[in-house]
């Protein structure tokens, strides 16, 4: 009840809480990368102890499917903040190659060999140089298509590999060569993305920088 227009006080005018910050680090898209990155350590352990194949490439999957989903959430509820744009692609580059190192430890069972692994450390870690030098002066360095196609083929890639290291499948030829197509198609992309997001590099460089700082999407670069 009011008097002479002033709010009623006591318990039950207390005022309603303020609604969680969406600027927070500590939101959901962050929450669900950070797990990511707690599910790339445990698929690490379980590619290093053996026997755990099947178990391996379903964790793998759910982790990628965290990938899509923090992204999507973070662009659709405007959850972007400074800290996610930085961490949910070092997550990625985790998970991607973390794998890749794993499995290449296990020989050449695995379909995956150290030149292998050199290619998409190097792409990578080139790539990643280049985005953080260009945003630092103001250039909107987002994914391109080329990028997300070589996240989708690397993922498939480690998927299937990770598979054929069960034993059923070691001595099944179709899948051995469905699992080294795909890995050949990855590296193959890899190296290509990495050429295209050289020359967008170059051409941006010739350009004068714009006088604000630009974001974009950064999934799948």
């Amino acid at each position: 009840m009011t008097t002479n227009g002033s709010p009623a006080t006591g318990p039950a005018a207390r005022p309603l809480p303020a609604s969680p910050d969406p600027g927070h680090w500590l939101n959901l898209p962050n929450l669900i990368t950070i797990s990511r990155l707690v599910l790339a350590v445990v698929l690490f352990v379980l590619i290093w102890i053996d026997g755990w194949w099947k178990t391996s490439a379903l964790l793998f999957a759910i982790a990628v499917t965290t990938d899509f989903l923090d992204g999507y959430i973070a662009r659709r509820y405007g959850l972007v903040t400074p800290l996610g744009r930085i961490l949910d692609p070092f997550a990625d580059k985790i998970i991607i190659c973390g794998t890749f190192v794993f499995l290449m430890a296990k020989g050449p069972g695995s379909g995956v060999n150290a030149w292998i692994v050199v290619v998409v450390l190097a792409r990578e870690m080139f790539v990643t140089s280049l985005r953080g030098y260009l945003e630092q002066q103001g250039q909107d360095f987002s994914a391109a298509l080329s990028g997300k196609i070589k996240m989708v083929l690397q993922c498939g890639a480690v998927f299937m590999c990770l598979l054929s290291l069960e034993d059923r499948l070691q001595s099944s030829e179709a899948f051995l060569l469905a699992r080294d197509i795909t890995v050949w198609a990855a590296v193959a992309v890899t190296v290509f993305s990495g050429v295209a997001y050289s020359v967008r590099a170059v051409s941006m460089l010739r350009r004068d920088p714009p006088s604000e700082t630009q974001t974009g999407d950064t999934a799948g670069s």
